[in-house]
């Protein structure tokens, strides 16, 4: 496909305002200003775009969620936090085109009658920080931000925040506790955050490539948009491939791509080592497997095939990797990463930490693997969030589709225990 979402990525200098002026820049918010907000939230749910962070929840639906009075300020809070194992998109696109972000910030506040965004970026990512805040100040300075844009009577003002590097504050919740200077935990829902979100105020809080996406959807329009990917997952999609693969980066592809097809813009397989098992959309997204090569990288493909597209992170491995080992060492970040919360997801992770690396360590028991099961379906729909449902994913669909590599662990042990000390003795 033509490139959408990164066609300037590869521009001289395509951070900078100049250059994405030329190519189109700040077009889409001129043309966004001669319409209400009505028309535009209504354009994005033509468009059918949907939350490319993980969730897939329909864009323009969530904008309709804010009230039209503004009795309270309306916030418009970025997600820009990627903490998922695998996720690597967010921060090359502000790092190549941040403005693209930037308009795409603009006309969604327009669109939700906001006056006040903050980018919440995370706080290992110094370098996309400076980027960002370097872009915000030339939209100041060229009056596409600040009071009164282009003439329009609009305001808004962009702050960019960064983010105490905690994986919990990818959820929007705990995003937002953090945002407000406390602990990030995800917070008891409802209310929801467009009745009570930042400050108790009506907030919307989007990702970073559903929010880059709205300018060409204002530019091209709702049907253009849709002449790329699916009926119900319709659009351009940054996907990151990692792992074992000739040439891992980020490929743009319209939604429901196959890993196939992947494969091919990638080079194939490092090596020409087969492959055995990947992820759809990051650590969190059940396992594939070789069987799973043709299946429609879309929200319903995905699902259908009993995992999620989440984020898009494909990491793939080859023949030469251990499942049991893999699934240990995401296990071992989700531990480290649970707030604690909750109980489920607090202790849970810390058995399931502890049992997968004690079996890794050729210490593994008969019963471990059934015990893993429990543990997980302890923790999966009781957890206070989604970070206890993702922490299980890896180990039930590794269990599920690699069964043996988990039994031979327990078995080696097993016989060696029953081999008597001394050989032949009565």
């Amino acid at each position: 496909m033509t490139p959408v979402l990164t066609k300037r990525w590869l521009s001289p200098n395509s951070w900078r305002l100049s250059t994405y002026e030329q190519l189109e820049g700040y077009t889409a918010l001129r043309k966004a200003l001669t319409g209400t907000p009505e028309q535009l939230v209504q354009l994005v749910k033509d468009a059918g775009l949907r939350g490319r962070g993980g969730a897939g929840f329909p864009a323009g639906v969530k904008w309709s969620f804010m009230p039209p009075n503004e009795d309270k300020p309306h916030y418009l809070v970025i997600n820009a936090d990627e903490g998922e194992p695998g996720t690597c998109k967010d921060v090359p696109l502000m790092m190549a085109d941040p403005h693209s972000l930037i308009e795409g910030c603009i006309i969604a506040a327009y669109a939700m009658r906001s006056h006040r965004c903050f980018i919440y970026v995370r706080g290992e990512a110094m370098h996309c920080i400076r980027r960002l805040n370097a872009a915000v100040r030339e939209a100041y300075d060229a009056g596409y931000l600040g009071q009164d844009i282009l003439g329009s009577g609009f305001g808004l003002d962009i702050t960019v925040h960064a983010g105490a590097g905690a994986y919990i504050c990818g959820e929007e919740t705990a995003l937002l506790d953090s945002l407000e200077g406390r602990r990030g935990q995800p917070r008891l829902k409802p209310p929801f955050p467009a009745a009570a979100g930042l400050y108790a105020a009506p907030t919307t809080v989007n990702n970073v490539e559903t929010i880059a996406s709205v300018p060409f959807i204002v530019n091209g329009g709702a049907d253009w948009f849709r002449t790329m990917g699916t009926e119900r997952s319709p659009g351009p999609k940054i996907y990151s491939v990692s792992g074992h693969v000739e040439r891992p980066g980020q490929y743009e592809a319209p939604l429901g791509i196959t890993l196939r097809e992947l494969l091919e813009l990638a080079g194939g397989m490092k090596d020409g080592i087969p492959l055995k098992f990947w992820t759809p959309g990051g650590s969190s997204t059940p396992l594939f497997t070789a069987e799973h090569l043709d299946v429609p990288l879309d929200f319903e493909g995905a699902a259908e095939a009993g995992s999620m597209l989440g984020t898009t992170a494909v990491m793939v491995f080859n023949e030469t990797v251990s499942v049991p080992w893999a699934v240990m060492k995401w296990t071992k970040f989700y531990e480290h990463e649970s707030c604690g919360k909750c109980t489920p997801c607090r202790e849970g992770t810390y058995w399931l930490a502890g049992i997968l690396e004690r079996m890794v360590e050729g210490n593994g028991t008969a019963s471990d693997i059934e015990t893993l099961l429990d543990i997980c379906d302890n923790i999966l729909g009781r957890s206070f969030c989604a970070l206890g449902d993702g922490a299980v994913s890896p180990i039930t669909s590794g269990i599920k589709y690699f069964r043996d590599e988990f039994l031979a662990l327990c078995d080696q042990n097993s016989k060696a225990k029953t081999t008597p000390a001394l050989a032949g003795a009565h």
